[in-house]
């Protein structure tokens, strides 16, 4: 994400988080802190606190297995800081796995 960047388009928004514009659209009705701005023909664009807002619900619906709406209202209400040491702690393990796992391609190529 470009830190000069003020909005950005459902498309990137999309591309960033993984998450389908048709769930980004559903979030907006269902999360009052979700609302982003819209142009004159409809397109919806995003700041990046909206953007890591959407990666904490993608965050606590996926890895917590937490899917009801007021469930997840409810995680961030809470439990905001645990919610993004947690989102945090998984992007760090996934990165750190991704790595071991380039280096056991590196040291034994052969092993799959």
């Amino acid at each position: 994400m470009q830190e000069d960047k003020i909005y950005y388009s459902m498309r990137e928004v999309c591309r960033q988080t993984g998450v389908t514009p048709a769930a980004l659209r559903f979030w907006e009705k269902s999360f009052d802190q979700l609302s982003p701005r819209k142009d004159g023909h409809g397109n919806r664009y995003y700041t990046s606190q909206e953007i890591a807002l959407i990666a904490r619900i993608k965050y606590i619906r996926d890895e917590l297995k937490i899917t009801r709406i007021e469930a997840i209202r409810r995680e961030l209400q809470t439990d905001k800081k645990q919610s993004a040491l947690k989102h945090s702690v998984a992007d760090i393990l996934r990165n750190v796995r991704a790595e071991l796992v380039e280096l056991r391609a590196m040291v034994n190529p052969n092993a799959d």
